[in-house]
């Protein structure tokens, strides 16, 4: 995450120049059969659409002949029947034109729209999948930017990039044949200028294309700042700390160095229409000098010399597109790789072809000599997704568990208790597979959750943590989460259990409630019951507490430990210790220390044994009995 205060230092330009070399590396022919499987599907529309480019590329041509026609034929000549027949065909032309785009507009949004759900559906699926680790690392900002914006220019790399391709060789083969075929020697004179334009108009292309991709990126990054600001956790800590002209200034950097791209952005492109305008307009003016001079000759006719005058300022475009098509295709599909980048991060946590269901009946948990070291950036994330771009150094991380190994059998309850940083949430966390150990194994009913389906540990293992999340909408939504088809009548009964029945049932809107952005509008404690409420309503075979009661008063506690104590009978329960309550209550106490068990047993065992546990005890416990224990 992004640090209050920080500036916009040399990491971000690490970030882009490494962002840019990954670019470099993927924009090959494998990219192109990426891209090619996402428009499979729309293949027919593609193909209509491409139809209709090429038809409106023809009348481009058409109309600068009947120009042509009309002098030439009609004026000239006197023969008013003739000028009035060839504009109501200019006229027909023009519906014809109006009618073909529109066609093209609706099978473009069909393409686009279509490849742009095909896109998010599948990244959000696949972020969905990817392990915690991962979006400890990831800035939300940049994985929404990802979804969003990169997502969009994806799908312009199919309908606007294609369609201008299509539409710039169809049109340059049609009209420099009509000219060739109208005048040779004033074509060949016509193109000599197109040197003076191309040559600056490429290096403006590789301008454009570094700049492309320094925009997406600072608009993530920009999205990141947001993000983090604007939700109420970072608000409050701002609010808290009182650092806004910080926050400002640094946000104010980023959105400099966003306008000082744009404007570049701007410049260049600014800088190529006028060129491209001037050389067409000296280009025109020789055509008229010398085809003028042919034409006072009798050369050729008049009408002769304003078609080719026409048809020279179609001409242009098209070539100078073209002489800037590989640069236009590679900034198009940035956008792709920048979105395949975030598909080719393979999870860490997958459920394997062969996985089973966990075996059902009591839930018997085996630690047997587990170990364990967190992954390192490099294994689960992307510099580009860190706005600071600093992948960890030094090799891998130290082991957080070495060798652990217990047994939790059905029914039972074990308190894990040891200093901060002991490895207490590791193990939890292994529990419910958050994380896969490194070696060892993890079983429940005997079966390691490695080859479990997700979906079955899912249903087996519930887990309550310590800062308890509520997503931005009602309570009744919020506790149906953990079981969509639960009924308002079972909602209410896990309410009660978790002894904030009596309080929902007070609120105006009682389950329809909205609980606010992370739950914010309720206190501390009605979270953590609701969390808990939310826990019963799923029922699981396997409960782990991460300090869930860290913020109930001693009275809530009380009650919620009762209430739990009859919820979870005849279910194994693996719990991160907070209070004396609940570990005086433990089947065993396990207590963790440097990642391994130092010592285990029941509360009064443990402290005859004069140990860790006895001198945790005396210092944390012998002040209040209601103390926390880690």
């Amino acid at each position: 995450m992004a640090m209050m205060g920080g500036g916009f230092g040399p990491q971000v330009f690490m970030s882009l120049r490494r962002d840019d070399t990954v670019t470099k590396q993927r924009l090959t022919p494998g990219t192109v059969r990426r891209i090619a499987r996402y428009a499979r599907p729309h293949t027919r529309h593609i193909v209509a659409f491409l139809l209709l480019v090429m038809a409106s590329a023809v009348i481009v041509v058409a109309n600068p002949l009947l120009m042509k026609a009309i002098i030439d034929d009609g004026i000239l000549p006197g023969r008013a029947g003739v000028v009035v027949g060839l504009a109501v065909a200019i006229a027909g032309l023009a519906l014809v034109d109006a009618g073909l785009t529109l066609a093209q507009r609706w099978f473009s949004s069909r393409v686009g729209e279509g490849l742009i759900y095909d896109l998010r559906t599948e990244v959000f699926d696949h972020v969905q999948r990817m392990p915690v680790a991962f979006f400890m690392r990831a800035q939300t900002g940049a994985l929404v930017s990802r979804l969003n914006s990169d997502v969009i220019g994806a799908q312009r790399a199919l309908t606007s990039t294609l369609s201008s391709v299509v539409s710039n060789v169809i049109s340059l083969v049609v009209v420099m044949g009509a000219m060739l075929a109208l005048s040779w020697q004033v074509t060949l004179v016509a193109l000599v200028l197109l040197p003076i334009f191309v040559v600056p108009a490429k290096y403006v292309g590789r301008r454009m294309s570094a700049l492309t991709r320094e925009q997406m990126q600072l608009d993530a990054e920009m999205s990141s700042v947001t993000t983090e600001r604007f939700n109420v956790a970072g608000a409050m800590v701002a609010k808290l700390y009182g650092r806004p002209e910080d926050d400002a200034a640094v946000f104010g950097a980023r959105a400099a160095r966003v306008r000082d791209v744009g404007v570049t952005v701007g410049m260049y492109g600014t800088v190529f229409r006028v060129a491209l305008g001037l050389v067409a307009a000296l280009a025109t003016a020789l055509v008229y000098g010398i085809g003028g001079v042919l034409a006072v000759g009798g050369a050729f006719e008049l009408g002769t010399l304003v078609a080719l005058a026409a048809l020279l300022m179609r001409l242009y475009g098209p070539l100078t597109s073209l002489s800037n098509v590989h640069v236009d295709v590679m900034t198009a599909l940035v956008s792709f790789d920048r979105v395949f980048e975030i598909l080719d991060l393979r999870p860490m946590v997958s459920e394997r072809q062969d996985a089973r269901d966990v075996p059902g009946g009591p839930a018997t948990i085996e630690f047997d000599d587990v170990r364990f070291r967190y992954p390192g950036a490099e294994e689960v994330s992307l510099a580009s997704l860190e706005s600071v771009a600093r992948q960890d150094v030094g090799g891998p991380s130290e082991p957080v568990l070495r060798g652990v190994s217990f047994t939790a059998r059905p029914g039972q309850l074990v308190a894990l208790v040891g200093h901060s940083g002991a490895g207490k949430t590791t193990i939890t966390s292994l529990v419910s597979r958050l994380y896969d150990v490194g070696e060892g194994a993890v079983r429940i009913n005997g079966l390691d959750v490695r080859e479990a389906t997700l979906a079955s540990l899912r249903d087996t293992v519930g887990v309550v943590m310590q800062d308890a999340h509520l997503f931005h909408d009602t309570i009744g939504a919020n506790l149906r989460y953990a079981r969509p088809e639960a009924s308002d009548e079972e909602i209410w009964e896990a309410l009660r259990a978790a002894q904030i029945g009596d309080l929902v049932e007070g609120l105006p809107d009682g389950l329809d409630t909205v609980v606010g952005e992370r739950g914010y509008r309720m206190s501390g404690g009605e979270k953590q019951r609701l969390a808990l409420a939310r826990l019963l309503l799923k029922a699981p075979r396997v409960v782990v507490l991460d300090e869930a009661t860290a913020h109930l008063d001693s009275e809530s506690e009380a009650a919620v430990q009762q209430a739990l104590k009859t919820a979870l009978a005849g279910r194994t329960s693996l719990v991160i210790a907070h209070r004396l309550s609940t570990i005086r209550e433990a089947d065993e106490i396990l207590v963790v220390e440097d990642g391994r068990v130092a010592e285990r047993g029941r509360h009064e065992e443990l402290l005859a044994r004069g140990g860790l546990y006895a001198e945790l005890y005396r210092t944390q416990f012998s002040a209040s009995p209601d103390s926390p224990v880690s």
